[in-house]
């Protein structure tokens, strides 16, 4: 069915990701596929923020954050699934799609956010983004 899943995890929804995760891990489970865990920071899209801050306090924000997703990824993930954990900087949109290209992910599983607006209420912005613009398959797994 699937060998590769996408699951793109936003490390600021307290208490939702990991709901996308259970769903990526019970299809994971069933095809085999492996799990690619994606992080984007908006670092880069922010240009005049990021201008404000030293080189080492940009560093130190992508390591922390990459220890959150580890984390993230031992409390979510099942350990018989191959994990990769990766991080990437941009647009959230357009950087899961990218990571999903790259990666040959032949799913996307990701969260809708609790705090779209009304006329994305069905479905989060960034979401609605990826399932428009990806050439495969995406699961939105809506809050609880």
């Amino acid at each position: 069915m699937y060998k590769t899943i996408l699951l793109p995890v936003d490390l600021n929804e307290e208490g939702f990701s990991h709901i996308a995760a259970e769903h990526a891990c019970a299809l994971a489970k069933i095809s085999g596929a492996s799990i690619h865990l994606l992080n984007v920071l908006p670092t880069s899209q922010l240009p005049m923020v990021s201008a404000h801050f030293p080189a080492s306090v940009l560093q130190e924000i992508r390591k922390s954050a990459y220890s959150a997703l580890q984390d993230f990824a031992k409390k979510n993930i099942d350990d018989s699934i191959t994990t990769h954990i990766h991080m990437a900087e941009g647009r959230p949109s357009k950087e899961i799609i990218k990571a999903a290209n790259k990666y040959n992910a032949d799913l996307i599983v990701m969260p809708s956010h609790k705090r779209a607006k009304l006329e994305l209420a069905v479905i989060g912005s960034v979401a609605a983004k990826v399932v428009s613009a990806a050439a495969m398959n995406v699961m939105v797994v809506k809050p609880q």
